[in-house]
């Protein structure tokens, strides 16, 4: 620590060769999803629509950024959506669309998902190129660095990343294979919180540390101001070469504080169906993950998340998920001719922790799922197979297809088919 500290002292400052001074990017996504009626022997709520149901979202964002000097980045992320997900985001732990927020409307909206400063320091090591992208603005810097970032942004901008799975505005479109699936990051119901990060990079290894507002209540619009309620957050990324083939792996751990619910005390209440509002107080709840990415070949890369969160308390941000297990292939299409093509299949295991079935066996509603009762329980499985085309210019067409078994837990529904069709374009 004390060799840090001296070369932050004296460094001159990151390594840039003609860095960007400013930058401006957009993108524009509309995603149609449609699945077939399916087998329902009850319904509440919270559930997925058994009949056929198509529902589309539509989100326009714009990036703009600037650097007042070297090293530092200022950002702010426009953004207007619209639309739905499918029967309003509810009824699947692992929800279909990763473009689509849980709050849906009818006419356009605005918001401001991100306003944020970021410096970076450079600590030495050979340059390396950074691409402009959104948010990031291009340089040449040196290897090892830290960085820190402040303001509104997504805590998934930072930890639990994955090249092959992560964005679904290009690739997978499940919430539990984009992202770990029992990670309950802080965040609004956009994704979105104010909070702190620093990443410190030397060598072949990476750490993060970060801290974030959490909602006034779960899945709530409005986030705790002045760390009330918090996450910490702290990943440690080691990079490697397998086979003469690059490849990650990350093992990232959480805290997260605020006032939730434990199913036991709700479960002991007499009323029927269970509440657990009336339960919340002051708790901690833990979790973590492992991140695996690795290159198969220049074209076919290989990913794996496995996620483990404390099952005694409610999930408070993300979805209900205690357990979960993904996999899959990304394939770019180099070897058919088509090398801006990417093909890509998942598989993904969800469960929830035997209290939190009981919970849902009792009437209780959790963020996404909730049937009024819960007679036969099982995981949720879900298998996703995408084909993303490159069309002329920027613009990109996507085939999805996801088969899920046991939505939201529930044996006696499903299993439910979901045809997507996505449509994107950037700048």
């Amino acid at each position: 620590m004390r060799r840090l500290l001296m070369i932050l002292l004296l460094a001159p400052g990151p390594v840039l060769a003609a860095p960007e001074s400013w930058a401006l990017h957009g993108q524009a996504t509309i995603i149609e999803q449609y699945h077939p009626a399916f087998r329902s022997a009850y319904r509440g709520p919270n559930s997925l629509d058994p009949g056929s149901r198509g529902d589309e979202t539509v989100t326009a964002a714009l990036y703009g950024g600037m650097r007042p000097w070297d090293g530092g980045e200022a950002w702010a992320d426009g953004e207007i959506d619209q639309g739905f997900g499918l029967s309003d985001t509810l009824g699947v732990a692992g929800f279909t669309n990763g473009e689509g927020s849980k709050v849906g409307r009818a006419e356009p909206y605005f918001r401001l998902h991100r306003l944020f400063f970021r410096q970076t320091f450079s600590l030495g090591g050979d340059g390396v190129d950074i691409a402009s992208a959104p948010n990031q603005l291009g340089a040449m810097r040196s290897a090892d660095d830290l960085v820190v970032t402040l303001g509104k942004f997504s805590a998934t901008d930072i930890f639990d990343t994955n090249q092959y799975a992560h964005d679904p505005s290009q690739d997978f479109l499940n919430w539990a294979i984009m992202d770990a699936g029992a990670f309950d990051y802080a965040a609004d119901a956009w994704g979105y919180s104010y909070g702190g990060t620093g990443e410190w990079t030397v060598d072949d290894w990476s750490f993060r540390a970060g801290l974030f507002d959490m909602s006034r209540i779960p899945n709530g619009t409005e986030l705790v101001r002045g760390f009330g309620q918090y996450q910490l957050n702290a990943e440690i990324e080691r990079r490697f070469q397998l086979a003469g083939r690059d490849g990650k792996i990350k093992f990232l751990g959480w805290m997260s504080r605020a006032a939730m619910g434990s199913y036991k005390n709700a479960l002991a209440l007499a009323a029927r169906p269970a509440d657990i509002s009336l339960v919340r107080r002051p708790a901690s709840r833990p979790g973590g993950s492992v991140n695996i990415e690795q290159a198969v070949s220049d074209d076919l890369g290989f990913f794996l998340r496995a996620s483990l969160a404390d099952g005694s308390k409610e999930s408070y941000e993300f979805t209900d998920i205690d357990r979960s297990v993904s996999a899959g292939l990304s394939w770019k299409g180099g070897d058919w001719g088509r090398k801006d093509d990417t093909l890509g299949l998942a598989l993904e295991d969800a469960a929830l922790s035997r209290s939190g079935l009981n919970f849902l066996a009792a009437g209780g509603f959790g963020i996404l799922v909730g049937d009024g009762r819960l007679l036969h329980a099982g995981d949720e499985a879900i298998m996703e197979a995408y084909y993303n085309a490159a069309l002329a210019g920027a613009f990109a067409v996507t085939l999805d297809y996801q088969f899920i078994a046991n939505p939201a837990y529930n044996a006696d529904r499903g299993p439910l088919s979901v045809l997507g069709l996505r449509l994107h374009t950037q700048f």
